[in-house]
């Protein structure tokens, strides 16, 4: 009598932020699923908190039709861990084994998690107790490391950018400074990128503390000019070198021990740093200061081409690696080619802008104010 053999099955769920590209990725992993015609694609509700509850819905070629240009996710997402999960009459416990119940009920062969840094984190946490999982770079910060480029990061880079251009009119008509704040809590790829792209007079960035009256003098020297108006692109998690000082010499970790983004908001507690870096401007040069935060909108609307295509590729390369039995990897980008990288060497590491890197390079040849 001939057994047949049942085909592979795997789960696939969204954690963290939502970005644009998502969708594309999870009908990236799945099309190349079912085309392979030996893998059984299951997505997972509200990333771990799914996987916990046991939520999920069956992921057929009628639930990928028309993803592709779709924002945001199909799973739902949530920043939920297994091992702290909130649950009602408690703060949070830990679920980790519930969760790896539910995958071997399910009988899966593999779960793809679909984030950022902290999804890489619980990604290993789950392969360390025995699950075979693979992963995908998602973040408009673009600072998962392991990867030279994270999908969501190109459509946010293009909304400042369109932020950014749209800012210099009114800037212009009014003889204003106008601050943009983009996202980046603790890099600033998204800042750069389309600081330079959009032309920003400054671009104030955490990898480079800042010290205002660097940045003063900037806007200023271009009054002199003529030019009656100045764009200032700040990272959320840009610092002045007061700020990083103050948190090295005390208010922060201790003696010797690198300040983290805690450190930094207790030294600056209220404003944001766009507030504060227009505050400072306004004060110094009596220039009429603006600030645009523009938040979430760069998570928003749907995928650029760029990021489609890198989605596509990056979900059908996981589905690959599933079919060569390759686990415990992220799924990153080196040159041209996507290629699996241990998660070992991914989870709990940021990627940060090098001081030496190309764009900083051409920041400075086109005259831009680092703040240095």
């Amino acid at each position: 009598m001939t057994v047949k053999r049942l085909p592979k099955c795997i789960g696939l769920l969204t954690s963290g932020g939502d970005c644009q590209a998502l969708n594309a990725a999870i009908r990236g992993v799945a099309k190349a699923a079912i085309t392979s015609g030996d893998i059984q694609v299951i997505g997972f509700l509200d990333g771990f908190r799914g996987l916990v509850e046991d939520r999920t819905i069956f992921l057929d070629s009628d639930r990928l039709s028309n993803l592709l240009t779709l924002g945001g996710t199909i799973l739902g997402t949530s920043r939920d861990k297994p091992h702290k999960m909130p649950v009602p009459g408690a703060d949070t416990l830990d679920m980790t084994e519930v969760a790896l119940s539910h995958y071997e009920e399910r009988h899966l062969d593999c779960l793809v998690c679909l984030g950022g840094g902290g999804t890489q984190k619980n990604a290993l946490r789950l392969k360390k107790k025995g699950l075979d999982i693979i992963t995908l770079p998602k973040t408009i910060d673009n600072d998962v490391s392991g990867t030279e480029v994270s999908f969501g990061f190109d459509t946010a880079m293009a909304i400042a950018t369109e932020a950014i251009d749209r800012l210099h009119t009114t800037a212009d008509s009014h003889n204003r400074i106008m601050v943009v704040e983009i996202m980046g809590h603790n890099t600033g790829w998204l800042a750069l990128g389309s600081g330079i792209s959009g032309g920003a007079d400054v671009i104030l960035i955490p990898e480079i503390p800042y010290n205002i009256d660097t940045v003063v003098e900037a806007v200023v020297e271009r009054s002199r000019k003529g030019r009656k108006f100045s764009i200032v692109a700040v990272a959320e998690g840009a610092q002045s070198h007061q700020a990083v000082v103050s948190a090295e010499e005390g208010k922060g970790p201790g003696k010797g021990k690198k300040p983290t983004p805690k450190d930094f908001a207790a030294v600056h507690a209220t404003p944001s740093a766009g507030v504060r870096v227009a505050e400072a401007l306004q004060r110094a040069t009596g220039i009429d200061t603006r600030v645009t935060a523009l938040g979430h909108i760069q998570r928003g609307g749907s995928p650029t081409p760029r990021d489609r295509l890198l989605a596509t590729r990056l979900g059908t390369r996981a589905t690959e690696l599933i079919l060569e039995n390759t686990f415990g990897v992220m799924v990153g980008v080196k040159g041209e080619e996507c290629v699996p990288v241990p998660l070992e060497d991914v989870a709990g590491k940021l990627r940060l802008v090098p001081l030496d890197h190309p764009w900083i390079a051409t920041a400075r040849l086109v005259g831009t104010c680092l703040g240095e």
